[in-house]
């Protein structure tokens, strides 16, 4: 009778094994089957025979151990299997923003924009989530770091923008946060903080050689911000690909010292149109003087096409999401057990690797010649196949 006791308890468990019945994972398993043993010591106690079976009592002891120890191996096994089923990666992700512009301005918004379609895609079937602040810099900055670090509830802190002087005070403090921060002005930390790069100098050549095709004058315009190394790229390039298509153009450059000083903006783009400039590469966000001079201009970062739908023809645009993914990707190998390897030369992705572009021609589209379109079209597709490349000049044009 004992032996069949413990015989059909054996057997429940393999059938429950085959049929797939749900296991629990982890040490509730290991309790479970320590229970299993325990329960079946006890039944064997209770319906061990009296005194006159000798020979079954001397032999039971021994069936016992074996069973016992054949149920422990399998325990062990099934425990093992089931680790590593349960061992599988993260499921969420939480995302804490530091900003350093408002949401509707092209840097910020196009991230939140990028932020969405990834969130939608569930790149290895993750949960994606964020909170993101209002505009801080210094120590309002660290200090919202800090908070969001201390709170163990988000895995990323990304600062979209120059905070790597507020990185450096926590990076260390937090080893197992990822740091994230953008554009020119940043420090290369390496170790837990990663550096993207957003290079347009590709969407601004196709710009530059429409400018060309287009100028009656043959004088284009610029209006930057900083001569950050990030503007700069753009501006040669937009030069460039002017001067593919017309060797003899001149150009006029001015940077008005703001990433968001609209009034100087527009200050700028009168000068420079008032010296013949009938093109501009508006590099910020007032495009009033272009309406106002009834002539064509381009933007960047995001389509700003509906600002201005009368004077923009296109914008060099930049994409986030395989920013984004890349950054994803370095974390999950984190969270797999690897150590993070913040790179210290920032990392940008190129036209063809959907990381810039340039935008539609929406209301200019009937407007421009069709040999004009054709020819950007043909040398759009030779950047992203690699058979041209677009010159990187970050020098400052004078």
């Amino acid at each position: 009778m004992p032996r069949l006791v413990h015989e059909s308890l054996l057997q429940q468990f393999e059938r429950s094994n085959v049929n797939g019945d749900k296991k629990p994972k982890g040490k509730p398993l290991a309790r479970m089957l320590s229970r299993r043993c325990d329960d079946t010591a006890h039944r064997l106690r209770a319906t061990e025979p009296g005194p006159k079976l000798k020979q079954e009592e001397y032999h039971m002891p021994i069936s016992i151990t074996r069973r016992t120890a054949i149920l422990g191996s399998m325990g062990a096994f099934l425990l093992s299997a089931v680790d590593r089923t349960f061992a599988a990666g993260p499921t969420s992700l939480k995302i804490a923003l530091i900003l350093e512009s408002r949401t509707d301005i092209g840097w910020t918004r196009t991230l939140l924009d990028s932020l969405e379609q990834v969130k939608q895609a569930r790149p290895d079937g993750l949960d994606i989530s964020w909170e993101y602040t209002d505009p801080l810099w210094n120590d309002d900055a660290e200090n919202a770091m800090r908070f969001y670090a201390e709170g163990g509830e988000y895995d990323i802190i990304w600062a979209h923008g120059r905070y790597s002087d507020q990185v450096k005070k926590l990076s260390a403090e937090f080893p197992d946060i990822m740091f994230v921060v953008t554009g020119s002005g940043n420090l290369p930390l390496g170790a837990n903080q990663y550096w993207l790069y957003k290079r347009l100098h590709e969407p601004s050549y196709l710009l530059g050689m429409l400018a060309g095709r287009t100028t009656k004058s043959g004088v284009i315009g610029l209006v930057g911000t900083f001569a950050a190394d990030d503007v700069n790229d753009q501006i040669n390039a937009f030069l460039d690909g002017a001067k593919s298509v017309r060797p003899d153009v001149k150009h006029r450059v001015s940077f008005i010292g703001s990433w968001s000083d609209n009034a100087l903006a527009a200050e700028h783009a009168n000068v420079q149109i008032a010296s013949g400039a009938d093109v501009v590469f508006m590099l910020t966000d007032n495009f009033k003087p272009c309406q106002e001079h009834r002539i064509m201009c381009f933007a960047n970062i995001n389509d700003q096409s509906k600002l201005a739908p009368d004077a923009i023809a296109s914008s060099a645009i930049i994409d986030w999401q395989p920013d984004i993914k890349w950054i994803i990707s370095e974390w999950l190998k984190h969270k797999a057990g690897g150590q993070y390897n913040g790179n210290t030369e920032p990392k940008w992705f190129s036209m063809s690797q959907g990381g810039v572009d340039i935008a539609p021609y929406h209301d200019f589209d009937a407007k421009l010649p069709v040999a004009v379109k054709e020819e950007l079209a043909a040398t759009r597709q030779k950047i992203i196949s690699g058979e041209f490349v677009v010159p990187l000049n970050t020098a400052e044009v004078k």
